[in-house]
């Protein structure tokens, strides 16, 4: 189910306003699925599947006209216990994020830690772990991003 809904992307409609940012919100998906459906999963197929959806949302793109830049994104919001995407017209060092973030290039790490989530949007009291000293864990959100501005251009 979580590879169809990600493909599904590729069919909506992108909303890019770089005059109205709220209005990009409507881009933003949210997936949850639970520990057995996780477990079924290989970090490799949903990797593929994000892959293969921004290169149909850069065709997308590309085919509507929009002149700028475009960034389609994803991220792991452990809180929620949620794999997160959107798309926006702001540049990767400048997306709407309300914490820090970086981004990486190691979208196979975030989905990976989706998938070993085994209770999405909880800490089992026994697995809380200490917080690392901040020279032991890179510092902000991880954040993968895809340029989806058209080749050419």
């Amino acid at each position: 189910m979580l590879l169809k809904d990600i493909r599904a992307i590729a069919t909506e409609t992108v909303v890019l306003s770089p005059d109205d940012q709220a209005a990009e919100e409507a881009n933003t998906n949210w997936f949850g699925a639970p520990p057995h459906e996780r477990m079924g999963l290989s970090a490799d197929e949903v990797v593929a599947a994000f892959e293969e959806t921004a290169a149909v949302l850069r065709e997308q793109v590309g085919g509507n006209g929009h002149r700028g830049t475009a960034t389609f994104y994803v991220w792991h919001d452990g809180i929620a216990g949620q794999l997160r995407c959107s798309t926006g017209s702001r540049k990767p060092g400048d997306l709407p994020f309300p914490v820090e973030y970086r981004v990486t290039e190691d979208l196979r790490g975030i989905v990976v830690e989706f998938l070993q989530d085994r209770a999405p949007g909880s800490i089992a009291w026994g697995e809380l772990e200490p917080v690392p000293y901040p020279e032991e864990a890179e510092p902000g959100l991880a954040v993968w991003a895809f340029d989806l501005t058209p080749f050419g251009r």
